[in-house]
């Protein structure tokens, strides 16, 4: 069967692709929503328009459409993005990174059932600690490039995560209620090298926005 990646470049959909591929399914492209509303429910935005560079070390094409990301009107722009892909690159279902959000999860299941394809959730109710140390051992290169919650601060961007990362996020899990994965929307990555890819990307350069816990990395890649 050929999937399409519903794909926002953090470590949650890279992830799901992987398992994917790894199951014996097809890619047939990856879909990324680019939100211009920062606050977006349904969608990942930090260094968002960096996917496609993603998507050339993948050798995979990548379907983008745009959004004000207003809430659930978003919506119709995803389900756009999909009958694309399901027109060019003949998907017959998608692929998600859903962990915890129903309100994310139903969405999509609700889109999926109106196109008449199939609706794939791997991660989904997955421990949030195990699934971080599969990414460790799976040699997934993940950084924090948005954080929106206390004690989370500017110092965290850039931020990789590896093992001292799962160690320093339990401690906040158990002190602050912060969850492990990011599923509260605490933050936000982004894969600069995974088993899917066929090199390592570089930053170029960046920028950081933000004030006192709510900051955000916006990268360049080479």
């Amino acid at each position: 069967m050929k999937l399409g990646i519903l794909f926002s470049g953090g470590k949650d959909s890279n992830y799901a692709a992987y398992l994917a591929k790894k199951e014996g399914y097809s890619i047939g492209c990856l879909i990324s929503i680019i939100s211009e509303n920062n606050e977006s429910f349904m969608f990942h935005t930090p260094s968002i328009s960096a996917v496609e560079k993603q998507a050339e070390a993948m050798k995979i094409p990548i379907v983008i459409v745009k959004t004000k990301g207003e809430k659930e009107k978003e919506l119709r722009d995803l389900k756009k993005a999909i009958k694309i892909a399901i027109d060019r690159y003949k998907i017959e279902g998608i692929v998600t990174g859903a962990v915890e959000s129903v309100y994310q999860a139903s969405r999509i299941q609700k889109i999926c059932n109106t196109l008449n394809i199939e609706c794939f959730n791997p991660l989904w109710q997955k421990n949030q600690l195990e699934l971080l140390g599969d990414l460790i051992r799976n040699k997934f290169e993940v950084i924090i490039v948005g954080v929106f919650a206390y004690p989370l601060d500017s110092s965290w961007l850039g931020k990789k995560i590896d093992y001292n990362f799962i160690d320093e996020i339990k401690k906040l899990n158990h002190k602050y209620r912060i969850d492990p994965a990011g599923e509260g929307g605490e933050f936000e990555t982004f894969v600069l090298n995974s088993p899917l890819f066929n090199k390592k990307l570089e930053i170029k350069e960046y920028k950081d926005y933000g004030e006192k816990n709510s900051w955000r990395r916006e990268i360049k890649i080479e």
